[in-house]
């Protein structure tokens, strides 16, 4: 399966979705509700691009896209939110999210344009230009940049850090724009617990997977990880490209079990290559081989 559609998948879950969000927007607080979250088209507009008066449309879809109702302080918040998955760095990312926000903002002024079009009469020259009325609002749409990598996000967080220009006095007439990003090498250990889903075991998998010993260590001090579903176990396993073993009929996975598989297989073919190359005795290699396995 390719990467960037199996962390797309997983990310399309409601309750997974919403986890991020919430880990990202109230720090872990179960504000967002994954019923709350209603599927958008994921279809940014079509943008005219191009030299002289040609337009050349242009189409940009995004990864996922809800709308949700949440209830804060006594108040009801109607937001869009989007995520967008990344399995490398991404060095333009803040002008890639800005061009999806404002793609959403001047959609809602379109619709607000044809559902005043559809009977309700403007009442001044200006609402009628613009097609948006004074007593109109915007959806706030907020976008997140998740990175499925173990390395640090070592790319620019604004739109500021892209520009050559450094004097603030310009700056402060150039709008910024910050993505917002979750990067498993960011998050701190005791953070883990403000995720509610096992969105939290896939980050910290993930990052750790760069040192195995540490990856072990990880793996089998945290017993979540030895009932595991088989979602979040092929997720994993194939964005870091573990290749863990586990049985495919199985929807639940013992992640240490999992790991040691690897270790076992790694064990066996090394001995395999001593043998062959007459290092050692197949008698040898065997009482190795049960001597090292399921050691974790």
């Amino acid at each position: 399966m390719e990467k960037r559609y199996c962390y797309k998948k997983y990310m399309e879950d409601s309750a997974t979705f919403a986890d991020a969000f919430n880990f990202l927007m109230y720090d872990g607080e179960q504000v967002i509700k994954p019923e709350q979250l209603k599927e958008m088209d994921t279809t940014a507009l079509a943008l005219p691009y191009g030299e002289g008066e040609r337009p050349v449309p242009v189409q940009k879809y995004r990864d996922l896209l809800k709308m949700v109702t949440a209830m804060t302080d006594g108040n009801v918040a109607y937001l869009i939110l989007g995520i967008e998955n990344q399995s490398a760095v991404h060095y333009a990312m803040p002008p890639k999210n800005m061009l999806y926000d404002a793609a959403e903002y001047v959609a809602q002024v379109d619709d607000a344009a044809t559902s005043h079009g559809k009977g309700k009469k403007s009442k001044s020259g200006a609402e009628f230009l613009s097609g948006f009325y004074r007593t109109d609002k915007l959806l706030p749409v907020i976008t997140l940049t998740i990175y499925f990598g173990a390395d640090e996000w070592t790319a620019p967080k604004s739109i500021h850090e892209m520009l050559s220009v450094k004097d603030e006095r310009i700056l402060r007439f150039v709008p910024d724009y910050r993505i917002n990003l979750i990067t498993p090498a960011d998050i701190a250990d005791e953070d883990f617990a403000k995720f509610h889903t096992e969105l939290s075991l896939a980050l910290k998998y993930i990052k750790y997977s760069k040192s195995k010993k540490m990856l072990r260590k990880v793996v089998q001090e945290d017993d979540a990880f030895k009932d595991v579903s088989k979602r979040t176990a092929d997720m994993v396993s194939i964005v870091t490209e573990s290749d863990l073993h586990y049985a495919e009929r199985k929807e639940r996975v013992n992640m240490c079990e999992a790991i040691e598989g690897i270790r076992n297989d790694a064990v066996v073919e090394t001995l395999f290559g001593l043998v062959k190359d007459g290092i050692l005795t197949l008698t040898d290699a065997a009482k190795r081989a049960r001597a090292t396995a399921f050691t974790f």
